[in-house]
């Protein structure tokens, strides 16, 4: 026997995945609104786990996976009722089935008694739903004859006979196809093994009486006495006649074994209706029945019940890849591991660095020499440019992944705290690098909690207020400047920043006395050890919540805000770069000193006149630029940087704007030019530094910093950035505009 040892990986992989759907499809199950898709699919991943672990051998994962597929055969039945504890109840066994594969893994027995408590409520629940049966419609006086089989051993390549085509013939002539349908006959013979895969072939009955009006024949002559009786092995097989609407097709029936395709012989065929023109000669020979082996079962069926009788096409076996008929099943995707795209995008970035020294030490190159070198050049740029974005796309994964496993987490948090809460999200195909996707789990999951918890309020404290009493929270994601930006909204009670600062001074973070803005209050919850609940609970109360937040999103290059209006509720934004990779960036001097600035966050830059400059007395310089007044940030103020250029009108001016909107003219010696750069983490290097998102290296070998406009117009609020300047300066010379402070 072939060794599956090494198919086992992919199996846990595609489980991992078929976990999610199942879970994603359990969290929309609710009383009342039972979607026959949601269901299936949350079955079919079930029973998915279940028949590659058999395959596998893990006895004990396959027994567990039975009993939750039975409930959910049960629920796709309509014969257990749904409800909220049945619901909480199957997403305990989604996640008891995750730990039993996370057992099979590692090759561990699970623990004794771990499955026994979940079995027993699944079985309850099964139990319960019994009654519910409806009674089957009374039997006919008599049964129907069953067919003849060949003898196994005569019949190996036939396997089912040609006494098929007679019963078929003989019912179109006794039984004609109503108006308006088909009548498919299929054949369904499980080999004697299939119990031991762990599939059970009564929910392929049931799901083909779904399909349209089903007659199932049992057919026993296989059956051996009871002393030769083995009851691990299937001796049974079933012709079912399927009476169904035109579309209902092969695809469909086909589906229903989809998971048994390899454990059983299958023969599929269709009949019409007679054509209604007189012209049209009735169909009367049966249909040619011919042996398939699936699950390469194909019919050719009527597009229309008036068309023409079809006949069924005998899919022979072919050799592995062979055949253009099977272009459309060839996959589209292949499983890499991470490590090594990890390695792949390294080796794109240190060819970005090896391209950017070649571009410098050309400039050096007499003009007009080594043209063709330096077309080619041009043609290396262009080409590692490409490679950069090919190999950043295979990184990108939509937030998803992540947006799909809060409405678990948000149901939990309700059950916890009483409280109605309806999530909504917006902006889940939104693609962002897969190291930031793999870091927004921990943050969301706080953040969420928070505005559960200490956000909404209570149902009836809303009904008081005029609010509806289950509270919303929105989370969102979207593309913004070249970042990805993501959104935690709630419409609840707001910060209540009289007890935050009060909290906050009882703390002994903040002095008694202190004047705080309302933004460095909000900004308070982001302290370590702060928390405002007036309880510990699973939830809150030990201040480890957000300030892990602020933390974990600042080691991503990424920035928190939080807005709120007391009474309306809460906004908190993340902004994070897409990739933590490579970026196309330009190239400022100020001093001596180099630094880069993203690409997507430029607007323009311009030498602005003296006329165009304006101080505000005690705050800092403002520029007309584009009929609006923008702060200047002076780099070598915020730096400490000697020698630079510190008058605008004869220095440059880079025009920048944040994810938000708001500008800012930050003042520089030179803007040097356009590069890719390779971003390399400052703070996993040396440390965290204010208005700095990471570092680089140029083409000359110089370590520079990646600047982080935020970061930088936060910097300019909390001091002084005006430039010294002589009486004469342009912007001391004029008077200050008519404007709110900036």
């Amino acid at each position: 026997m072939e060794d599956l040892s090494r198919f086992k990986q992919t199996y846990f992989d595609e489980s991992a995945e078929l976990l999610e759907v199942a879970e994603s499809g359990l969290l929309r199950l609710t009383p009342g609104e039972v979607d026959s898709d949601e269901v299936n699919a949350i079955f079919r991943a079930v029973h998915s786990i279940k028949g590659g672990g058999g395959a596998f051998g893990f006895t004990e994962l396959v027994a567990f996976a039975h009993e939750f597929e039975t409930v959910m055969d049960g629920v796709r039945n309509n014969t257990v009722p749904v409800t909220t504890e049945l619901v909480d109840t199957l997403i305990r066994a989604n996640d008891l089935l995750g730990q039993m594969l996370a057992y099979a893994r590692e090759g561990d027995p699970a623990p004794a008694g771990t499955t026994d408590g979940t079995v027993a409520a699944l079985r309850r629940h099964l139990s319960g739903g019994a009654p519910q049966v409806q009674a089957p419609a009374a039997a006919p006086a008599a049964p129907p004859p069953a067919p003849v089989y060949a003898d196994d051993e005569d019949d190996e390549a036939g396997l089912f006979g040609d006494a098929m085509a007679a019963i078929a013939a003989a019912r179109a002539e006794e039984d004609p196809v109503p108006p308006g349908k088909l009548r498919w006959t299929i054949v369904f013979r499980p080999r004697s093994d299939l119990l031991m895969s762990g599939n059970e072939p009564a929910f392929m009955l049931r799901a083909l009486r779904r399909l349209g009006d089903a007659t199932v024949e049992c057919h026993t002559n296989a059956l051996p006495n009871l002393q030769n009786l083995e009851a691990e092995l299937l001796h049974l097989s079933w012709t079912v006649t399927l009476i169904a609407d035109p579309d209902i097709d092969l695809d469909k029936i086909n589906d229903v074994f989809e998971f048994v395709a390899d454990d059983c012989d299958i023969r599929i065929t269709a009949e019409a209706p007679p054509p209604a023109a007189p012209e049209a000669p009735p169909v009367t020979d049966p249909v040619p029945v011919a042996t398939a082996t699936p699950p390469a079962v194909v019919a050719a069926v009527p597009e229309t019940p008036k068309a023409e009788a079809p006949k069924a096409e005998a899919a022979r076996p072919r050799p592995n890849g062979g055949g253009a008929e099977h272009a459309g099943l060839t996959s589209h995707t292949i499983r890499v591991d991470l490590d090594k795209i990890d390695r792949l995008v390294n080796m794109v970035g240190e060819m970005v660095i090896t391209q950017a020294m070649i571009a410098e030490h050309v400039r050096e190159l007499p003009p007009g020499e080594f043209q063709e070198l330096l077309e080619g050049l041009e043609q290396l740029a262009q080409h590692t440019r490409e490679l950069r974005e090919s190999v950043m796309s295979i990184r990108a994964q939509p937030v998803s992944s992540v947006f799909s496993r809060m409405p678990r987490l948000v149901r939990e948090c309700a059950a916890t705290t009483g409280k109605e809460v309806q999530l909504v999200t917006s902006g889940e195909t939104t693609e962002v690098d897969k190291t930031v996707v793999e870091n927004l789990v921990d943050p969301l999951t706080h953040m969420i909690r928070n505005s559960i918890d200490h956000g909404l309020e209570g149902p009836e404290e809303r009904e008081r207020v005029g609010k509806p009493r289950a509270g919303t929270v929105h989370l969102s994601a979207q593309h913004r400047s070249g970042r990805i930006v993501i959104e935690i909204t709630d419409d609840g009670r707001g910060i209540n920043r009289p007890k935050v600062l009060s909290k906050a001074i009882e703390k002994g973070l903040v002095q008694p006395g202190a004047a705080l803005s309302d933004e460095e209050i909000d900004n308070l919850i982001f302290l370590p050890g702060f928390s405002t609940a007036d309880q510990v609970s699973n939830l809150s109360g030990r201040g480890v919540g957000m300030d892990v937040v602020r933390r974990n999103i600042t080691s991503l290059g990424g920035r928190i805000g939080v807005y709120s209006t007391p009474g309306e509720g809460s906004r908190f934004v993340l902004s994070l770069p897409l990739t933590l990779a490579v970026l196309d960036g330009m190239v400022i001097s100020v001093g001596e000193e180099r630094f880069v600035l993203p690409l997507t966050n430029i607007v323009e830059s311009l030498r602005p006149k003296a006329a165009d400059l304006h101080g505000l007395v005690g705050k800092c310089d403002v520029m007309m630029a584009r009929g609006e007044y923008v702060r200047l940030v002076y780099l070598h103020q915020l730096f400490g940087i000697p020698g630079a250029v510190a008058d605008p009108t004869r220095a440059l001016v880079v025009l920048v704007e944040t994810e938000d909107g708001s500008r800012l003219g930050l003042v520089v010696d030179e803007v040097l030019g356009q590069q890719q750069v390779v971003i390399k983490s400052l703070e996993a290097n040396f440390r965290r530094l204010d208005g700095v998102a990471a570092a680089t290296i140029l083409g000359d070998g110089r370590v520079a910093l990646i600047l982080d406009v935020a970061g930088l117009r936060e910097m300019s609020r909390h001091m002084d950035s005006r430039a010294p300047r002589s009486p004469s300066s342009p912007a001391a010379a004029l008077p200050a505009p008519a404007l709110e402070p900036v």
